[in-house]
């Protein structure tokens, strides 16, 4: 007989301790997880009425967190401020142990974040399928199976997997809490008493401080005439602090009109200030310390000190309705704050239903309100303070920790997720921030499937496998990494390259030196690899062989190998699929006038990754392949220019995307032109450009262009 799940707790939250620990005692290791920097936003989205450099209130702040900003010499990344807020890409368990490990850049945040607001998925068995709006399409895209973990809220073994995914974040997760800081977990009625078990092991039950109530605000619930249930109404968010001494700030909610009538029915003639009376008695008498004496005639024990008593007496402020009457504190309505907040919140509605916040909305199927984080900000964070969420989602709480003067780290594990939020906070004329991803997302799979001490060839010999090439002779193949494909007359030589580097130009040339040389050399020569140079598509162009082929495996693949069958279930069923690849026209720079030149940047052609590659069925693959072929420009989600690219850190100091509707009023296309100013440099300037497209998948194009005479 099968376990029940209250059987199956202890032994998932015993797992869960066993993998927390096994990253912590990695944080240690050589071989640590680390995050890549793959973009510095400074928000300075395209419109007719703002200019990145022009707008001095941005030069002022960026200048005084970076001095040399506006200067000839461009600053690395350790020169940028103290702290940079961080928009993060992958699974935040590998994100949170990059950010307690630290690098020889950011030190370890162990122990520095304030605050933790986690809206996870809840196991309601919802999937939440990526629809993607093109001029005249709208497409259904798939979750690919790293996606489904980010949002697809589906989980193959049920309730059980669901807590062995969050045991081990949630004690990742106390690890980064400062001693002082809290933890709200945002659930509903499919998990949340399981996962309130899990906190009281993993917190301790002495630390649970609230299970708070908001009660979503639609007016019809999920229930219809018929339903066999009552509505439901409500989340439930659980609020846990790391230690007995935490900082919590009360928050209020204003008087209702009602309210008011009713308990500050009493106006001071004098000065038309409404207040009530309140109780001045000390309650607990002696025993809790309150002192005894003599108020007009009465005696009691007080709130009060004698002397403290004597001044509210003086000021008018202690009443006595009538001879003999205990005295009464008057307590003025525009001295008070409003009600103090309960743990239910019936006062901040929901973004969807009657009376929803409708301007908030972003088009994401499970954005919170800002009003609701923002109670939880002022609460339990402190002026500058850190607030992480480890489920991005839409960004809300990125987007209201930035609008509060509070520092933050978002994560999300969904593209889609990632670039609604990059474009939520650049819409918002947010403080720059870091866009990373996890450095070696695809070793730390690896290591998850094949075990802590697999090789690279191992890894590599799969690939070959799954793409249909035999392995090379050890002799001639000491990294396991070749293989070859022959038949009809040609034979083909295969390279799998590496997970834990950048395939570019140096593989590129090497793979075609072994095509012509090894073994008597090949009719052509294929590259499998898993993460490329942003600039890829230059190095292919640049080096015009018909004899080259490059192809993306899949990035879900050791995901995929995970699901029963493995191996011998994707046999003939992997795409390996060509690259997207991006063109501009040529970058025009005029002359500088007054310390200023201008650079105008267009866009010419993209093409996109192979729509094969894509989670598409074949309705939605036709229609997509006829607007790349028609309109592949309009496939553009986002994209961003930086001036004087150092070919390390990408700077975005100018962005178009999707839903910016301030230059062109279609919220479908971005712009393709770009034409800004920027501070003049006497030399050749690396001008790079980068896009982004509705999949998430990534180009590159840049130019050294010299001053025009």
């Amino acid at each position: 007989m099968a376990k029940s799940l209250l059987e199956q707790l202890p032994d998932i939250v015993t797992k869960g301790r066993q993998q927390a620990e096994k990253i912590l005692e990695s944080l240690e290791s050589r071989h640590r997880v680390g995050l890549q920097t793959r973009e510095w936003v400074l928000p300075a989205k395209d419109s007719a009425a703002t200019d990145w450099i022009a707008a001095n209130e941005r030069r002022e702040w960026l200048t005084s967190v970076q001095p040399g900003l506006f200067g000839e010499v461009q600053p690395s990344l350790e020169d940028i401020a103290p702290w940079t807020n961080r928009l993060i890409y992958g699974d935040n368990l590998l994100a949170m142990a990059a950010l307690l490990a630290g690098d020889e850049k950011t030190p370890s945040l162990r122990g520095k974040v304030d605050l933790i607001y986690i809206d996870p998925p809840f196991d309601s068995k919802a999937d939440y399928r990526t629809k993607v709006s093109l001029p005249g399409v709208e497409l259904e895209q798939k979750p690919t199976v790293i996606e489904q973990f980010a949002y697809s809220d589906t989980w193959a073994d049920g309730t059980a997997s669901y807590l062995a995914m969050i045991t081990p974040r949630l004690i990742l997760m106390r690890e980064l809490l400062a001693d002082t800081g809290s933890i709200y977990v945002h659930l509903d009625w499919h998990v949340g008493h399981y996962v309130k078990i899990v906190m009281d092991e993993v917190f301790g039950k002495e630390s649970f401080i609230n299970q708070l109530i908001w009660k979503r605000g639609h007016a019809h619930s999920d229930s219809k005439q018929g339903s066999a249930h009552y509505g439901r109404l409500h989340d439930t968010i659980f609020f846990y602090t790391k230690a007995g001494q935490y900082f919590f700030e009360p928050q209020f909610t204003p008087y209702t009109l009602s309210y008011i009538d009713t308990y500050y029915k009493n106006v001071e003639p004098s000065t038309g200030r409404r207040y009530w009376l309140d109780n001045l008695q000390g309650p607990g008498g002696a025993a809790k310390g309150n002192p005894y004496y003599e108020v007009m005639g009465i005696s009691r024990y007080w709130r009060f000190s004698k002397e403290k008593m004597g001044l509210l007496i003086k000021e008018g402020r202690v009443v006595q309705t009538k001879s003999g009457t205990v005295p009464k504190y008057k307590r003025y309505l525009d001295e008070m704050p409003g009600k103090p907040t309960q743990d239910i919140w019936d006062d901040l509605k929901s973004l969807g239903g009657l009376g929803a916040i409708v301007a908030e909305r972003i088009d994401y199927d499970t954005q919170k309100p800002e009003a609701l984080l923002e109670r939880i900000i002022r609460a339990s964070c402190p002026e500058n303070g850190l607030v992480a969420d480890f489920f991005g989602g839409s960004g809300t709480t990125a987007a209201v920790a930035e609008k509060l003067g509070r520092r933050w780290i978002t994560t999300d594990l969904g593209k889609p997720a990632c670039m609604i939020m990059r474009k939520r906070l650049i819409d918002q004329n947010a403080r720059p921030f870091l866009y990373q991803a996890i450095g070696d997302y695809q070793v730390e799979a690896a290591k998850a499937m094949l075990g802590r001490d697999f090789r690279i060839g191992d890894l590599a010999q799969i690939v070959l496998s799954l793409y249909g090439a035999l392995p090379l002779p050890p002799e001639e193949n000491p990294v396991r990494n070749l293989g070859q494909v022959t038949g009809g007359g040609s034979k083909t030589l295969v390279l799998a390259d590496s997970p834990n580097k950048l395939t570019g130009a140096a593989t590129l040339k090497k793979a075609v030196t072994q095509r012509d040389n090894l073994m008597g050399g090949w009719d052509r020569v294929v590259v499998l690899g898993w993460n490329f140079e942003p600039s890829i598509g230059e190095t292919i162009a640049a080096l015009n062989d018909r004899r080259l082929e490059v192809l993306v495996i899949p990035p879900d693949l050791l995901d995929r190998l995970k699901k029963k069958g493995g191996l011998e279930k994707l046999r003939g069923t992997v795409r390996f699929s060509s690259l997207q690849y991006l063109t501009i026209h040529p970058v025009e720079r005029t002359v500088a006038v007054d310390g200023q030149e201008t650079l105008k940047i267009k866009l010419r052609n993209y093409t996109l990754l192979s729509p094969e590659a894509i989670n598409l069925d074949e309705a939605n693959r036709t229609k997509l392949q006829a607007i790349a072929n028609a309109e592949p420009l309009a496939l553009i989600e986002y994209w961003a220019v930086d001036p004087d690219y150092d070919g390390q850190v990408f700077r975005s100091v100018w962005q178009d995307y999707r839903g910016n509707t301030e230059n062109d009023g279609d919220p479908l296309r971005v712009v393709t032109e770009a034409c800004f100013q920027t501070p003049a440099t006497p030399g050749p300037r690396r001008v790079c450009v980068r896009v982004v497209d509705v999949f998430g998948f990534e180009a590159e194009a840049s130019a050294t262009v010299a001053l025009a005479s």
